[in-house]
């Protein structure tokens, strides 16, 4: 093997290495900290994936007018460390109504960061710990 090949070589193995770094989004950069929000919607649908789980809720404006926000909030991980757990273990269920504190998105789409999830039965479960004015 000629020494260039080896080289490309490596040097594909370390942008490929890094690729989720830079493919992963700082919070920050897609929601704003500084406009925290407050939905109440029945859960149409939960994706519990890896890096961030979403979860979306039909929400009823002050006319009726229903529109779909999309949830943005920690992996399945940091989901059952917070004690939730999916449909089929007891946990979120298509269709109850649930109360979502979080952060608008900078684009003002229907969209937020979720960092707490208040549930039908008056349980409100912390999501996320982190300080967002943090360095």
């Amino acid at each position: 093997m000629s020494q260039t090949f080896r080289r490309a070589l490596i040097a594909l193995g370390f942008i490929a290495a890094a690729w989720p770094a830079v493919a992963h989004h700082a919070v920050q950069a897609q929601f704003d900290f500084d406009k925290p929000i407050e939905v109440k919607g029945k859960l149409s649908k939960a994706e519990w994936v890896n890096p961030h789980s979403y979860f979306y809720f039909d929400v009823a404006d002050s006319k009726g007018a229903v529109k779909q926000w999309a949830f943005e909030t920690t992996g399945p991980g940091g989901l059952r460390k917070a004690g939730l757990s999916r449909q089929s273990r007891g946990g979120f269920k298509v269709g109850d109504l649930y109360t979502i504190h979080g952060f608008a998105s900078r684009d003002g789409s229907t969209s937020g960061f979720a960092t707490a999830i208040g549930f039908p039965d008056g349980r409100v479960v912390t999501i996320w710990f982190g300080d967002p004015n943090a360095n």
